[in-house]
């Protein structure tokens, strides 16, 4: 493994850190550094290979999410960490208010997965998406901004109505480029609850789903994981992790005060740049 090697792990786990939990899509900045990094690494040669170093990131990013809701993911168990009161049983969140929230998508991406895997991983499709998805992140914030009064239910009030509407929100992030936190989130505030419980249910719902696809992938590649690989694996599981951690806190410390409209902005920015380079040339 040569130093090439060492700094193209380091950013493909700061990208997917960075963005994987930001509203802002994954999806759309991996397309960008597919084309940038993923050839100049000499250990990515093989196209299995290189899918194999994706789930491995992704596993280091949702690491992240399970470290940063240590005591509230075993609260969802009845087990009490790191709280000096417990919150009232007819109030808390329950396992079931998040197994409510992924039934949707689980039904709906179980039923149209061929579907997505051979029509909406382009760049047009994706592109549409990330225009689309910053339409209804503004739409959440005006939403809570006309209503002045108004500030939001607290994660600890979430309603099973509720959960189940952020679910069929999570749905429309099965159209890459989408972003599940920014369908959940704008979801969750349409549906009333403030940004900073829409966002703390977004991460708790994804540690489930997004932990059993990864480790199911994995398994399914296990013989990819050679000795020749497996350092290039470790320092971009190492970088995800850490880049994820930083991410999630800044965004979690953040989004009651900037809301969703910054992110929002980025996208239709981010869209434009991915249409110049793609479709501008030749």
């Amino acid at each position: 493994m040569d130093i090439r090697d060492w700094i193209v792990a380091l950013i493909l786990g700061f990208v997917e850190g960075m963005t994987e939990f930001a509203p802002v899509s994954s999806t759309g900045h991996m397309i960008i550094v597919d084309d940038m990094l993923f050839k100049s690494a000499r250990l990515l040669g093989s196209q299995e290979v290189a899918n194999t170093f994706k789930v491995v990131i992704q596993l280091g990013s949702i690491m992240a999410v399970v470290i940063v809701f240590w005591s509230r993911l075993w609260s969802l168990v009845g087990v009490n960490i790191g709280r000096t009161s417990p919150v009232p049983n007819h109030s808390r969140l329950k396992l079931s208010h998040v197994i409510v929230g992924l039934i949707p998508a689980a039904v709906i991406g179980f039923a149209f997965e061929d579907f997505i895997d051979h029509h909406l991983f382009r760049i047009g499709p994706v592109l549409l998406a990330l225009i689309a998805g910053a339409i209804l992140m503004m739409a959440a914030d005006w939403k809570a901004k006309k209503n002045r009064d108004f500030h939001g239910a607290s994660l600890d009030e979430i309603t099973y109505r509720q959960a189940f509407f952020i679910g069929l929100f999570q749905c429309i992030a099965l159209w890459p480029g989408f972003s599940r936190s920014g369908a959940t989130i704008s979801g969750g505030v349409l549906m009333g609850l403030n940004h900073r419980a829409a966002a703390d249910f977004t991460f708790i719902m994804a540690v489930p789903i997004m932990f059993g696809a990864s480790a199911v992938s994995l398994l399914k590649k296990w013989d990819v994981l050679t000795l020749d690989v497996l350092p290039f694996f470790i320092v971009g599981f190492i970088s995800a992790f850490v880049f994820a951690w930083v991410s999630i806190r800044f965004f979690l410390a953040l989004i009651n005060r900037v809301k969703l409209r910054p992110f929002a902005i980025y996208r239709i920015i981010l869209a434009i740049v991915l249409a110049i380079v793609y479709y501008s040339v030749g």
